[in-house]
Parts: C-alpha cells; structure tokens; sequence
C-alpha cells in the first residue's frame, strides 16, 4: 500500500517542528478503523486494519512518504501566556490529497514524548481516545467543520494518570494543525519571517482567495475570523461546549480540534461547564463568543508586522477586521436559532424571541437537544405533550407554546427545523459509559454509539434509548483533559 503522501509543512524550515519518530507499543490491536474517511484519502481501508496498517496507527512502523514531526506552537491557557507549548503527544506523520482536493494532515495522538513533551509522558489514555473518536466524528454528522477520527488502536501499555489506565494511540486527520499558537510562538520570538511562511502556507491551504486580495495577510485575517465567528455559532446551536478554548486550541482552518474535557449539555443554562480544569467557567457555554474574540485578537496580534510597515497603520487594519467578528457572529447565531424554532428567515428578526426562549430553557432546567426534538415534532402536527413535559411549570410550557405559534411559521419551516434539531448527540453519560465498557474491554457499546451518531438527524427506534437525558445517577458532571 502506498498512501500518497506530500508534506508542505515538512519542507518548512526546521525551527518549524522537531523531527520525531513514534514510539512502538508492546501490543497493538485495532479498535476501529473509519472506512468511509480512509476511502475518501485515498487509503485502503482493508490494508489499514492489515499487519502492517495496524503498524502505522500504532507508532509501530512508517509507511513509505511519510516524514514525522512534532510541530512547534506557543499559546494562551486560561489567559496565561506560554511561549513553548509544541505537540507533547502527538506525531504529524504526514500530508495526503484526498478525493476533493482537499490537503489533509494524518496524526498520531498518544504516540510517546517528542522535543515539546516537558514532563509528561506523551501518551493517551483509552478513554480520551475514545471520546474523541466519538465526539469528532459526530461533529462531522452535525455538520460541523471538525478534525476527524481515522482509528483508535489500544497499546497493551498502561499510563499513569490519577490511576493506572490501559494506553491507546488515536489517529487523527484535519485540514491542518497550524493554530492561532503556532503564529503566537514565532511572534513571541520577533521571528518576522516565521509569520509571513506562516501565514503564506495558511492562505494557499485554507484561503487561496486572500492570495489575490491587495493585502492577503489582512485578507487572511479577516477570512479566519469569519471562520470561527460560524463555527462557535454551530457549536451553540448545538449545546456544545468544547471546554478548552486556549489559542493552541483555535484552528486557523476553522475546524473544531482538540476534544479534550468538551460536552454536550443535557439541561440547558448558559454558565453551563463541565471541564474539570476550567473552575472560573471561563469556557462556559455562553462565554464561548467572547471568548472566540479574544483568540482572534491574539492572532491579530502576532500578524501586525506584516499587515503594514507602519504600526499605527496595522493596527488600524487589525481593528477593523476584528469589528467584522460581532456582526457576523450574531448573523450565524440568529441563522442558525431561527432554523431551530421554525422563525421566518427575516434577516435580524427573532432575536428578542430567541433570547426568551433561552431564559425559559434555563429557568425551568428544559433538556436543550430533546426541547429542540419535541418542538420540531410539535411543528409537524403532533401533540404537544411531550414538549411541556420538559419543563418543570406546564404553565411556563404552554405560555411559550402560545408565544412560539404567534410569531412560527411551521409549515414553511419544518424541513429547516429537521435539519437544523437533531435526533442524537453524544450525551456524556452514554459517551461516559462506552469509554468504562472499552477499559473492560468490551468495545460493542463504543461501536453502537459511534454507528447511531454517524446519521444524527434520522430517527431510527433501534438506537432510540440513546435520545434519552441521564438518570440522577447516570448524570456526568465533569470531563477531564486526559493529560
């Protein structure tokens, strides 16, 4: 098998990455291996879940092409300026070409130290594999831009977190792992040079429109903050929390990466949080906008030498763009909220309706995916039972029910409403007990959750007890990072 690998970012100069093989596992055994994405780059499945696949997903062997490296980037954790942080666990073995055209990175995670480990161990624990082949490839179903599972392999090593953990090696694939910390870290060293090359392989990977803007670094910017203005707009219409938005976490591509301590929430309240490092809330649900604007104003930041020679003049042009970020997120949130509650597609309408909306989810502890479900369920003529049923008052419910028929236009918006509510989510304790279920061993409930969540907007009466919010006892009330 030969996986047509070209690494651009390979051919950087070598301040760019550490050279670093991955380190061998004692056992490897395949756990799952994504067909559909592996066809679409190119790669046979059947030879991946082969000796020799399995070798390359594991760590323990290299296909021919591929030229492994740890990358370099810097990045604000928790508002706290680190100046090296680099790919502690995770190898990029290379770039491929896949079906569309489009440029796609393959990387281990978990696949022993490299030259940025500091003191940890880089490897993975099963469970966050797992979570992350699950979460990321239900992202891709939902419809949100995301980096995607290829395969999860467990090691037959164990890791030492809190406990002794089986180990595991999960490959991932993303239009690109350059984030806003990889330009933070050659800014933080006045590298001028290392931010243009930067920011050139950006524009010809991601915006080759900014190339034949007048100013394409100015372009780029702006292209990348109406990125991320949409995709945390996706990630709120979904009751997404992804729980570590640091800038090494923020994607330029404007992909969802890293799904550490990330969660869907089941009862709906804007402060909601779940990350276990994240004690100040600072990445709750609805802290995520400005959030997301403080990053981009992190990258501006490191792209003012080359927006203008002179610097009051690259500020100018940082700020302006920056202003595109409030405008366009609204845009996105509003778009995306009216195609939830079947509002007529009136540019800046609903906003006032949506925001009372949110206020009664919180107040009354609704269930955010399955208010969403019963509504659209309501919308296309079936009674109305089920929805107040969520709420704690059925007062509460029925006076929202009247205010949403007055201002819905249902018939014309039902097929907006099934596409935009979904039926399925990854809710945490099915996502919780999957990962327990794979550290005994027994992978079938990981299996049967990533199946259901790979079709999340058709009903489906097998897969129906995974719609169902946590029992007291099964509620999951803190994700952790896996580190």
């Amino acid at each position: 098998m030969q996986i047509p690998f070209d690494n651009t970012y390979a051919r950087l100069p070598a301040r760019f990455f550490a050279q670093q093989r991955p380190a061998s596992v004692p056992e490897a055994k395949l756990i799952r291996v994504n067909q559909q994405l592996a066809q679409q780059l190119s790669i046979d499945p059947a030879w991946l879940t082969s000796v020799e696949g399995l070798d390359m997903l594991s760590g323990n062997g290299l296909p021919e092409g591929a030229e492994p490296i740890a990358q370099a980037y810097a990045g604000h954790q928790f508002a706290n300026f680190v100046p090296q942080l680099g790919d502690g666990r995770a190898i990029l073995l290379g770039e491929v070409v896949d079906r569309d055209g489009n440029r796609r990175d393959i990387q281990l995670k978990g696949s022993g130290r490299t030259a940025f480990s500091r003191n940890g161990d880089g490897k993975a624990a099963l469970g966050p594999v797992l979570r992350e082949y699950i979460v990321s490839e239900a992202m891709a179903a939902l419809g949100v831009p995301t980096a995607r599972a290829l395969a999860a392999v467990s090691t037959g090593e164990t890791v030492q977190r809190e406990t002794p953990l089986a180990g595991a090696v999960f490959t991932r694939v993303a239009a690109s792992h350059i984030r806003v910390g990889t330009f933070q870290y050659f800014a933080a060293r006045e590298d001028i040079d290392g931010v243009r090359l930067l920011a050139e392989m950006a524009i010809d990977r991601h915006y080759p429109a900014a190339a034949k803007a007048k100013n394409p670094y100015l372009a780029l910017l702006q292209s990348v903050i109406t990125a991320q203005a949409d995709l945390i707009a996706a990630w709120l219409h979904l009751g997404f929390i992804h729980g570590v938005m640091n800038t090494d976490n923020v994607a330029i591509s404007g992909e969802t990466i890293d799904f550490g301590p990330c969660a869907f929430m089941d009862d709906f309240h804007p402060q909601c949080v779940f990350s276990a490092i994240d004690r100040q809330a600072r990445y709750a649900w609805g802290n995520q906008p400005s959030i997301c604007q403080w990053n981009l104003t992190r990258f501006a930041e490191t792209l003012l030498p080359i927006l203008d020679g002179s610097a009051d003049e690259a500020i100018k042009l940082a700020e302006s763009a920056l202003a595109i970020f409030p405008a366009r997120f609204e845009t996105s949130y509003l778009t995306g909220f009216r195609a939830k509650l079947g509002l007529p597609e009136l540019e800046n309408q609903g906003a006032a309706f949506i925001k009372s909306t949110l206020s009664a989810l919180a107040e009354q502890e609704v269930d955010f995916t399955l208010f969403f479900r019963h509504l659209t369920r309501v919308a296309a003529g079936e009674d109305a039972a089920a929805l107040i049923d969520l709420f704690k008052e059925p007062a509460r419910a029925k006076s929202w029910l009247a205010d949403w028929r007055s201002v819905s236009a249902p018939a014309e918006s039902l097929s907006a409403m099934r596409s935009a509510n979904p039926i399925l989510i990854p809710r945490n304790h099915h996502v919780e007990a999957a990962i327990q279920h794979g550290y005994q061993g027994d992978f079938a409930p990981f299996h049967r959750l990533v199946d259901a969540l790979a079709d999340p907007y058709v009903e489906r009466a097998e897969y129906s007890d995974l719609e169902k919010p946590p029992t007291a006892e099964e509620r999951v009330t803190q994700t952790f990072c896996g580190t």
